[in-house]
């Protein structure tokens, strides 16, 4: 079987992964070509996470850098089927939510081949979210879903889906993360950051929803001003967020701010080594809420809606939205005392891609 496996931005690296290792293991049976569209195309968002998630340089590069959602999609769509035409795989596997999920799914259908949707299911039924479009869309042309949580199959099955496509297999980016642990814990970051270890918070912020509304960003940085005053903060910054900030004139309240602490994007081990040594997280990332329910380190989402409502029923995960007042209210809770305890969900066990791998092997 030969099998494209589709990466194109930063959260899709730590999914594929996984992947890619399990099914190398028979050569026999499956021929990978590793496609990277280059949605993600920069050191610190794509380039960083190859070499630190051991994974070759790509068999095929698109390169289509940024732009509107639009433009994009449709840019990854024809550069796509412009790199296969001549050599088509027998199936396409997309991780994730992003516009190479849904654009490289298009393409392979459009073709007749068949589409394995890694991570597929989760619904935040919230149409605003570009990603909640690209994920109906996705679960709707696969012909694989393998899933992560058993709501997901609920929600598929409602959406009329055949049982026999669902495949709940559990986690793949857990099974990069309990991988990669343990090099993790040998890292000393002491050096690098004033900080000990489970005595911060840290903090990650990217989403429009918050970052592209001054209002809202403004207050979320007064929130984290006040927060730094009773623990220091570790605060990687996304290229969009370091934008927008500058836009709104806003560097100011941060650059008050003694105890805040921010960097710019991190690579994936030394991002985990802070995620898994921290008192608490604050974030509005999907990956990230997935991540610290597997390490039980409280979280708190800053959005109104979660497509892994699992983090929250079994893991450490709340949502709280944008309200400052809420935000600071938990975030004082947590630091006197009053931290969420939960259970690592089904199947996060660092085992999925194997399970993955076994429907693929019938």
């Amino acid at each position: 079987m030969k099998i494209d496996l589709i990466v194109g931005a930063r959260p899709n690296y730590m999914k594929a992964a996984p992947v890619y290792r399990a099914l190398n293991k028979y050569p026999e049976k499956f021929q990978v070509r590793l496609v990277h569209t280059g949605q993600h195309y920069d050191e610190k968002m794509s380039h960083i996470f190859f070499r630190e998630l051991e994974l070759p340089e790509p068999d095929i590069y698109l390169g289509v850098g940024s732009g509107r959602h639009g433009e994009q999609t449709g840019k990854i769509m024809i550069e796509y089927e412009k790199a296969i035409i001549d050599n088509l795989p027998d199936l396409v596997l997309v991780a994730g939510d992003v516009n190479s999920t849904m654009a490289c799914s298009l393409v392979a259908a459009k073709l007749h081949i068949k589409v394995g949707h890694i991570e597929g299911g989760l619904r935040s039924r919230d149409w605003s979210m570009p990603e909640e479009i690209n994920r109906i869309v996705t679960d709707r042309i696969a012909d694989y879903l393998f899933i992560t949580s058993l709501d997901a199959d609920e929600n598929l099955r409602a959406e009329g889906v055949g049982p026999q496509k669902i495949h709940f297999v559990g986690n793949t980016m857990i099974d990069s993360l309990n991988y990669y642990l343990p090099k993790v814990k040998q890292l000393n970051l002491r050096d690098k950051y004033p900080i000990e270890e489970n005595k911060f918070i840290l903090v990650t912020l990217h989403r429009p929803s918050n970052v592209d509304n001054a209002t809202i960003l403004g207050e979320l940085l007064k929130v984290l001003y006040q927060i730094q005053e009773r623990l220091p903060i570790v605060f990687p910054m996304h290229p969009r967020t370091r934008k927008m900030l500058t836009e709104f004139g806003l560097n100011d309240i941060l650059e008050s701010a003694k105890n805040l602490i921010i960097t710019e994007p991190l690579g994936y081990m030394e991002f985990l080594k802070l995620e898994s040594t921290a008192f608490l997280v604050l974030t509005d990332s999907g990956g990230v809420q997935e991540e610290t329910t597997a390490l039980g380190i409280p979280c708190l989402t800053l959005r109104e809606n979660t497509e892994r409502p699992v983090t929250m029923w079994e893991g450490t995960n709340e949502l709280v939205g944008s309200n400052p007042r809420k935000v600071l209210e938990r975030t004082n809770a947590i630091l006197n005392g009053e931290r969420k305890t939960g259970k690592v969900p089904q199947y996060w066990d660092g085992h999925a891609a194997e399970r993955l791998v076994a429907v693929l092997l019938g």
